[in-house]
């Protein structure tokens, strides 16, 4: 079964037969993209403090599964950006213990 999503000038062809891993990895992906548009936008609305370790923790775990849902598609740039951001949440979260 597919299910045809049109936007503007452009149409996407959204797969419902995906293998279980397929589905495991999108739904990740989505994960990872969920939280950290949550960090970011609780940190904007002035209801997260961008030191605070709950916002680390959203971004690095955020991070870490898109660096799944990058890497399983092939997406090497993308999956390196999410690597140095998970990397600049662990150390300052390493930091702020010390």
């Amino acid at each position: 079964m597919t299910v045809l999503l049109c936007l503007p000038d452009i149409n996407y062809s959204l797969n419902l037969n995906l293998f279980p891993m397929e589905i495991l990895v999108e739904v990740v992906g989505w994960l990872g993209s969920g939280l950290v548009i949550t960090a970011y936008f609780l940190n904007m609305q002035g209801l997260l403090p961008a030191h605070s370790p709950r916002y680390r923790w959203l971004n690095i775990i955020g991070s870490g599964c898109l660096i799944v849902l990058t890497m399983y598609h092939g997406a090497l740039p993308a999956a390196a950006e999410n690597a140095i951001w998970m990397a600049i949440g662990v150390v300052a979260l390493v930091r702020a213990r010390k």
